[in-house]
């Protein structure tokens, strides 16, 4: 049974967890899905300001595509300047809890992670 579910899934555009992964596991979704869910709406600025080492322009790609998957919602006041606004939808909320549990995760294990790749390293160089 798991190898015919497997076994459909096979090409990576049928497969919705790659696709997903493929989307929110970037370098910068992860965190502005975070900063959304603990912040709540924010300006670009203040987005940016938070991250601090992200580029203007790849702060732009990453909102598009999250706004493009329905995970955030991007709001306009007709303004001069215009103000826009960045929230978290129901759809990219609801992604939150299975976020956390992956940060939580990798907090609690990376030492050992690191520790395994030093091994592994030093194993390969010897």
């Amino acid at each position: 049974m798991v190898k015919e579910n497997l076994k459909k899934y096979e090409g990576i555009s049928d497969c919705p967890v790659r696709d997903v992964l493929d989307r929110v596991g970037d370098k910068w979704s992860i965190l502005v899905i975070t900063i959304l869910g603990e912040e709540g709406t924010l300006r670009f600025n203040e987005i940016n300001a938070v991250i601090g080492t992200i580029s203007q322009k790849m702060l732009t790609v990453t909102l598009k595509t999250l706004e493009a998957d329905g995970l955030v919602s991007r709001k306009v006041y007709p303004q001069v300047p215009p103000r826009v606004e960045y929230t978290l939808t129901e759809r990219g909320s609801s992604l939150l809890p299975a976020m956390t549990q992956l940060i939580d995760w990798a907090l609690q294990h990376m030492p050992a992670i690191k520790a395994s790749r030093t091994a592994y390293t030093d194993h390969k160089m010897a």
